[in-house]
């Protein structure tokens, strides 16, 4: 299916809302962005004049299922902006509710009192898996299997305790699932100090490479070179107990089981 272009994409959601603009005559006007967020759940990704892919577009997915993939496999994130003037790219941790993804960091961290303040700066949010270095029979022809996804939009600060300490359980339950039960709650004063934001997931762009080597003819008749790909995981170890716990203390199920897949968060967020 060809993906709908942005002025289909606000055609279509002027459509679907008449008749609620009918009943509310104050309901705000659309926006590129509102109009995306209307039609998360009814289309697949869809370019805009940020998310459409300059190069190698063939490498572009469409499905929104692929974006969720990445996000829910994938440890951290990078948040970029521009703070007073200068590019900022902070790696930090999240977590994916259906087409909220949740960042947090202290209540002094200047990117995120930029990222969700009263006027908002722009924000863009990487994630990239490394699946395997690529080698070619010349150097040129070198490259990365690779899955990413870039997201755009302003975020906003959770202010509500229902959705804040929500925005944090998934947070922990992204990076350390089995915790959010297993240890002590965040008590008040840890609350009052942490910065939660949310941010939407309707403009965003998802790139892969997967395969062999692409080598010229000549490369490959000259047989001169090995080519291949030699995959690149990520893998948990044995856990490491605190040097501080109590003797004999035993290393909780939520973790063990973890160690013993091997990889990737355990569970997956919402669709």
């Amino acid at each position: 299916m060809m993906p709908l272009l942005p002025a289909t994409l606000k055609r279509m959601t002027e459509e679907l809302v008449t008749e609620e603009r009918a009943t509310e005559p104050t309901a705000p006007p659309l926006t590129e962005q509102s109009t995306l967020t209307a039609l998360t759940a009814l289309t697949a990704l869809s370019p805009t004049s940020r998310t459409r892919l300059g190069r190698r577009r063939e490498r572009a997915a469409t499905d929104r299922a692929a974006l969720y993939d990445i996000l829910d496999e994938a440890l951290v994130c990078h948040l970029g902006l521009v703070l007073d003037g200068t590019p900022v790219v902070l790696p930090t941790a999240y977590g994916r509710d259906g087409d909220t993804l949740y960042l947090h960091g202290s209540t002094g961290a200047r990117s995120l009192r930029a990222a969700g303040g009263t006027d908002p700066a722009e924000v863009c949010v990487t994630v990239t898996l490394l699946d395997g270095i690529v080698y070619a029979r010349s150097v040129n022809a070198h490259s990365m299997n690779y899955r990413s996804a870039v997201i755009y939009g302003r975020s906003r600060v959770v202010t509500g305790r229902t959705e804040k300490l929500h925005g944090l359980r998934v947070l922990t339950d992204h990076l350390a699932p089995g915790s959010w039960e297993h240890a002590r709650d965040v008590n008040a004063k840890e609350l009052a100090a942490v910065t939660v934001l949310a941010l939407d997931l309707a403009e965003a762009s998802v790139k892969a490479r997967a395969g062999a080597a692409g080598d010229e003819p000549e490369d490959i008749a000259a047989g001169t070179a090995w080519a291949g790909v030699l995959p690149v995981r990520t893998a948990f170890g044995d856990p490491v107990p605190n040097p501080d716990l109590p003797e004999g203390m035993p290393v909780p199920a939520h973790v063990t089981g973890r160690a013993q897949r091997g990889t990737g968060p355990s569970s997956g967020s919402s669709a």
